[in-house]
């Protein structure tokens, strides 16, 4: 079959490289891609926002698959203009009764009370009642956390010990405007303790499989300090996600969320993110995406051994039920290379240089183009360096004597990936 996969980072490279190896992969594109999503598909260069150019190229280049990566097409409704009007097209990504799960945190959180699946206490707050949202934060004990209740891009959280900082951070939100109009409603969540990690679930909206989880590292700094980011590194398997706490996620999260999502009559095919807390051996939802991660599918997709153009189709086709997802044994952990001032303002243009091939990981591109032949950067973060092991300490060992190997103007990333987790048994 001709597949064609929507987006331009390291999650669609990754996606891509995978549905490349797959038998059932006759041409395989990618709208619009980057500098190094050409290796393993032809790029095409479309706008995703153009609903009308991505409907036109899977007339043109007989598409009989689509897989949408970003958040922002399918709540801008991509997946439903695509099926609309072409009526036997495969798409794998949900419409926008689904995709509210990710656009709105307020929806996503009542959808969690309705459903009862475990999740932290929350309000939510707009322009009319910012003075509730005082109290509200006088009522909780630290850290405030202040979500935008929109889209952001993955950098809508904020997080502080101190309460008048938490109450300039509502201010800078809601009246500030901080992020758009994603912020113009902000959710107020009680602090859950513990170690955060991400489950993957692919759904026809009925059945499912579960894929590996992940950790993935959002501080732009060392010790998870600094400002957030759309994440600096993952690392697949996560050493305390043991069988007994996944009977749990399964169980409590997943079950009645797909359960949810049929009651609701969503149109929902594709995947869900469930980003968790594990709260003394208890599992707490933090939030849904209805895509996959960055960068976590950079380490959850090589672990699969399944074919995943074949995982893919049944979920379009509506016929999950029954299938099973075989999982590699080792570790896949992830290096994110950013450009310098990322999360903040950067340059783009940065010539990319290697010292030698790289052979020892697998490069997944996020914001890189070609220009006048050569590779630059185009993009906040760059390039995702994945390495894989027979435990974590091998992979985290291949991915950083990669980054050795790379270099540009003002390169930044983090050097203690995994290590919180190493501190923990593996």
């Amino acid at each position: 079959m001709n597949i064609l996969v929507i987006g331009s980072g390291g999650r669609e490279h990754a996606l891509a490289w995978k549905m490349a190896q797959s038998p059932k992969c006759d041409k395989l594109y990618i709208a619009p891609g980057n500098g190094g999503t050409g290796d393993v598909a032809t790029n095409l260069d479309l706008d995703p926002k153009n609903h009308v150019a991505v409907i036109n190229a899977v007339t043109q280049y007989e598409i009989d698959l689509v897989v949408i990566g970003p958040e922002d097409p399918l709540v801008n409704g991509l997946a439903d203009d695509l099926k609309a009007a072409h009526k036997s097209l495969l798409v794998v990504g949900p419409g926008k009764t689904g995709a509210i799960l990710e656009g709105s945190k307020q929806v996503a959180k009542d959808f969690m009370k309705k459903y009862g699946v475990p999740t932290a206490a929350a309000e939510v707050f707009d322009e009319t009642n910012i003075e509730e949202g005082y109290k509200f934060l006088e009522s909780l004990e630290p850290p405030y956390v202040l979500k935008a209740d929109g889209l952001a891009a993955g950098k809508g959280v904020l997080i502080t010990e101190d309460l008048a900082e938490a109450k300039q951070n509502l201010d800078d939100l809601i009246i500030n405007k901080q992020f758009g109009d994603a912020s113009a409603k902000v959710l107020i969540e009680q602090f859950l303790k513990g170690i955060e990690l991400s489950v993957f679930v692919l759904t026809d909206g009925k059945d499912y499989v579960i894929l590996p989880e992940a950790k993935d590292y959002k501080r732009i700094g060392d010790g998870d300090t600094g400002l957030n980011t759309g994440g600096m590194g993952a690392v697949s398997p996560v050493v305390f996600a043991d069988k007994s706490f996944m009977e749990k996620v399964e169980e409590q999260v997943v079950k009645p969320t797909v359960r949810g999502i049929q009651e609701e009559g969503m149109d929902y095919c594709g995947f869900i993110f469930i980003g968790l807390m594990n709260q003394s051996g208890e599992p707490y939802v933090i939030e849904y995406n209805v895509r996959m991660g960055d960068p976590e599918t950079e380490v959850v997709i090589p672990r699969i051994k399944s074919d995943l153009v074949e995982l893919l189709e049944a979920a379009a086709e509506g016929e999950l039920a029954g299938k099973e997802l075989d999982i590699e044994p080792y570790t896949a952990s992830t290096v994110i290379l950013v450009s310098g001032g990322y999360p903040e303002s950067y340059e783009k243009g940065k010539e990319i240089r290697f010292k030698k091939e790289i052979k020892s990981v697998i490069p997944f591109h996020a914001g890189t183009k070609i220009q006048e032949g050569k590779l630059v950067t185009n993009g906040g973060r760059v390039m995702a360096l994945t390495g894989l092991g027979k435990n974590m300490g091998e992979a985290l060992t291949r991915c950083y004597a990669a980054v050795d190997l790379v270099n540009w103007e003002g390169m930044n990333y983090r050097t203690d990936i995994g290590k919180d987790l190493q501190k923990l048994g593996q």
